[in-house]
């Protein structure tokens, strides 16, 4: 168990990931998933990533807030072509 704070820097230090700002927005942009692959299914995850990401969103404590956000984020495409946004 780790003690840093949720942020979606620290989930991406989390994840082994680049965690500047445009690393995230970049990543963001380019691993959109379709709207029916939960974000522990994304083809891109090792599975360390996919497990700590099932496991947080399972536990509902401070990190899942931070996983749904990226969650909504990587479905934002998904989403706009559901509602015609």
């Amino acid at each position: 168990m780790t003690s840093t704070t949720p942020r979606m820097t620290n989930l991406f230090l989390q994840l082994g990931l680049d965690a500047s700002e445009q690393a995230i927005a970049d990543f963001i942009i380019s691993h959109q998933l379709p709207a029916d692959t939960y974000i522990s299914d994304a083809p891109y995850w090792d599975e360390g990533q996919r497990q700590f990401l099932a496991e947080q969103l399972k536990s509902d404590g401070a990190w899942a807030i931070i996983v749904d956000q990226l969650n909504e984020s990587l479905h934002e495409d998904a989403v706009k072509k559901i509602t015609g946004l």
